[in-house]
């Protein structure tokens, strides 16, 4: 048995009927490169089962301490059934892209049964109406628990059901898997006790390795590395509340060389940051035609990898996160780039003073109890409507493989990300990288975003935007004058005033009286033209 540890854990906490904790993709294939120019589902079956051994995940269940006293652990299952995992079903005609994401949306937003091995692939035929996809092509809607993968070992899974070449043999790689006894609740009650002796001891450990970065990071403040800036609060947005159980899945696809191009725009932006930027810009668009943009910029949490080159393949999260604010509050999109880059740039420097390591090594000694109590209580309670989100929205960027790759024969051609929700989160974004294409995809609730369509057409605008700027060079995308007032905007949080209302009136001086007047109004002394001093409290008439 292998436990599982603080942060995989508290996947498994926050897992409700409204929010189960699963990530995956949507995939589609193209079977022509299959032998016959076709797939059958029981080929599916067959080359699945033929490469079991490379993945640890796909044999595991989770197995919960009575009255969660402790951390769930990691069996074989006994009872593994493969054909329970992979399901087949079919789209009506015509069969279309939006009937894609809307049956895809329909499977990701079921929760997985966690009395098995928490992964389901589910099949999709009858793609027959989707605007570049070829005729006979499948599609594949992947679920795995987030207790069990991260991003990179979810691309680690990937490797394990696809090949190089569409007529690789099996694996020669003997699988010597075992089941193991489902433990007794006496025997996981005896584990949970000694778990608790030694959790002082393992939160001293940690304590003392994340001492040098706590003081890295106060040193950082100090000498100005970096700053706790404002923008990295979020304000309250129509993403930040209690979901429901619905969900919309969209995406669009980019070319890779055209992210590259834009990061011209900005010196030093990376790839990273041009993403970003793109979200900033098609959530503006969303919430101002819904005339619901926050006057402060939005914000979202980025997923940092710490996984190391010796833990590939190892199940469960090894990640932290830091926090970019996304410029939502400026229209100007070269200035929305630099504003993220800078920001991300402070964050990155953050991250590392503190350690993203040590981030992801603290979560692991949080006791399980109260883990599983504040998770529920958050829920029960609607704390997503009471209290300010910690960030608007999720973005994370999973880098592809950079060449075609293939399962049961046939051609992977495209791949988009899909997210799990909770309350208060009720958009996130995966940004997916395949040969020479990037896929910006999203999950919402569908009742925070009924209209899933139009937010995708706002991130195709966005990318339109910023790759058309590139191509000029960014020539004429700053308004004249426009950059240091729109500057100073970004540091007050405050958004910039259209075009119609910049216009400079000058103005008659006024008579002395009639200036006497307006500064009194002010409350402002006529004669210095400062403002007066308030009132204290004993000067002041009382309201009784």
């Amino acid at each position: 048995m292998q436990q599982l540890q603080g942060m995989d854990a508290s996947f498994v906490a926050l897992e409700t009927r409204n929010s189960p904790m699963h990530i995956g993709s949507l995939l589609i294939y193209n079977p022509a490169t299959a032998p016959g120019g076709f797939v059958r589902f029981k080929d599916i079956l067959a080359f699945f089962r033929s490469r079991m051994q490379l993945s640890k995940t796909m044999r595991q269940r989770l197995v919960k301490v009575p009255f969660d006293l402790d951390y769930p652990y990691w069996i074989e299952d006994p009872e593994f059934d493969l054909e329970y995992h992979v399901r087949h079903i079919a789209l009506p005609k015509p069969g279309d892209w939006r009937q894609l994401c809307i049956q895809a949306a329909r499977v990701f937003a079921r929760p997985l049964d966690l009395s098995r091995p928490p992964w389901e692939f589910t099949v999709i035929e009858g793609l027959d109406n989707v605007p570049g996809v070829s005729p006979g092509s499948y599609a594949m809607v992947t679920k795995v628990h987030h207790a069990a993968i991260d991003g990179m070992s979810g691309v680690d899974l990937m490797e394990a059901l696809h090949t190089l070449m569409p007529d690789a043999p099996a694996p020669d790689t003997p699988d010597t898997w075992q089941p193991e006894n489902m433990p007794s609740a006496a025997e996981l009650l005896g584990r949970s006790y000694l778990s608790a002796l030694a959790n002082p001891v393992k939160q001293l450990e940690v304590a003392a390795k994340a001492a040098p970065g706590l003081a890295n990071a106060i040193k950082g403040l100090v000498v100005k590395d970096f700053k706790v800036s404002s923008e990295m609060v979020a304000p309250r947005s129509r993403f930040n509340k209690v979901i429901s159980s619905a969900r919309v899945v969209e995406g669009r696809s980019v070319p890779l060389a055209d992210i590259k191009a834009i990061r011209s725009l900005s010196d030093g932006c990376k790839v990273n940051d041009v993403f970003l930027a793109i979200i900033g810009g098609a959530m503006r668009r969303y919430l101002l035609d819904k005339s619901d943009l926050p006057a402060k910029t939005l914000t979202a949490m980025a997923p940092i990898s710490v996984r190391s080159t010796d833990e590939k393949g190892e199940m469960g999260n090894q990640v932290a996160a830091m926090i970019a604010p996304l410029g939502t509050h400026l229209e100007d999109p070269v200035e929305r780039l630099g504003f993220v880059y800078s920001q991300t740039t402070n964050s990155k420097a953050m991250s590392d003073a503190v350690g993203a390591r040590n981030m992801t090594e603290m979560s692991k000694v949080s006791p399980a109890l109260f883990m599983a109590l504040g998770a529920q209580l958050y829920t029960r309670l609607g704390l997503a409507e009471r209290m300010g989100p910690p960030f608007t929205t999720v973005v994370t960027n999973v880098p592809g493989p950079p060449v075609p790759i293939y399962s049961s024969g046939a051609q992977l051609e495209s791949m988009m990300g899909l997210l799990c929700l909770t309350d208060g989160l009720g958009l996130g974004h995966v940004v997916q990288s395949y040969c020479r294409e990037a896929t910006i995809a999203f999950t919402a609730c569908r009742k925070l975003m009924p209209d899933p369509e139009f937010y995708a057409k706002c991130i195709q605008e966005s990318f339109d935007e910023y790759r058309d700027l590139a191509v000029k060079g960014g020539s004429g995308s700053a308004k004249t004058g426009a950059a240091s007032s729109t500057s100073a905007n970004a540091e007050s949080g405050s958004v910039s005033a259209p075009k119609s209302a910049a216009k400079s009136t000058a103005k008659k001086p006024r008579p002395k009286k009639a200036a006497a007047k307006a500064a009194a109004r002010k409350k402002l002394s006529p004669k210095t033209g400062r403002k007066a001093p308030a009132k204290r409290p004993s000067q002041r008439k009382s309201s009784s």
